[in-house]
This record gives structure tokens, sequence and C-alpha cells, in this order.
């Protein structure tokens, strides 16, 4: 269980995750400090560490939407958020499986900052569900299809490749 730690609405562009401003700044390992930097008081917990790794960004529909900028995904890795959207950017969401951020699509979502979420992996008929344990409701999923789950899972799509080589498996 972890909390939801910003709530957004719809259409949240790369711009607003990740300013194109530092886009001269790539690597993983730096990305991170310009996560939402715009919204200070959110960029500000991050920094100090007051937000958990595994926490949860909640969004409406098309999250990720704008330019194709991969640090968009990378800088939400490397604070260990998910993210749970409504829908999401299709080239952010190819990002976000290439760099391995947990995503979640979910449709009818409704959290409040501080809520309580729960994904529950197995159900009855098999796609996962997100539990909103403060408001006591459970959400359908929209689940992604194995391939790209596998990705996502290992860690992205370096680390997966990776996985597949050591593994002899083509």
């Amino acid at each position: 269980m972890a909390k939801v730690a910003l709530k957004l609405g719809d259409d949240i562009s790369t711009d607003i995750i990740y300013p194109g401003r530092y886009m001269a700044t790539v690597l993983p390992t730096e990305t991170p400090q310009y996560a939402f930097v715009d919204d200070a008081e959110f960029n500000k917990k991050l920094k100090a560490k007051q937000v958990e790794p595994g926490s949860f960004i909640v969004a409406g529909k098309n999250f990720g939407c704008g330019s194709s900028r991969e640090q968009a995904a990378s800088c939400l890795t490397g604070w260990g958020l998910k993210v749970i959207a409504k829908n999401f950017a299709r080239i952010f969401l190819q990002n976000s499986i290439n760099v391995g951020l947990y995503m979640v699509i979910c449709p009818a979502i409704e959290a409040d900052e501080g809520d309580e979420i729960e994904i529950i992996a197995s159900t009855p008929l098999g796609n996962p569900k997100v539990k909103n344990v403060t408001k006591g409701k459970e959400f359908d999923t929209v689940p992604l299809p194995k391939a790209r789950q596998a990705i996502i899972d290992a860690g992205g799509l370096i680390p997966y490749t990776r996985k597949l080589i050591l593994s002899g498996r083509k």
C-alpha cells in the first residue's frame, strides 16, 4: 500500500513533468531533480525525500502528452514514483515502458492526495484492480499487453534485453 503524493487533472504534458529548459540534462541520475520543478512545493518535497518511493501520482486523461522527451518518464522512475492515470499519451506510454516506470491505466480512478492505494494484482478475472483503501472503493484497470508488462517488470528495456540474452532466449 502507498499514498497518493500528487493528484493531477487531464492533459498533463511532458513539459509539466520535465520542463524543456532542462533538456541538456539527460542522465537518469540527474533528471529526477527537475521532476515537476515548476510545482515548487511538490519538487521541494521530492528533494527533501518527504515523498516515499512507491508513492503514486494520480492523473486524468492523456497523461504525458506533448513532446517525446524520455526524461519525463525517467525523472519519475528516479524517485521511485508510480503513476495511475485514466489513460496515457502514446509516446509517453512507450517511453515509460522503456525506462520501467510503473504505470496503471485506470479509467474510473478516484483518489485524492493522501489517500492510501493498493494494487490488487490477482483477481478472479485476472485483471489487476486499484483499491482506494481510504475511500473503500475498487476500480478496474486496463492491463498492458504481457510483453510490455514484462519490460516494466524487468525495470525497463535494457534490463529486459539483458535478461533475455543472459537466459539464452531470443
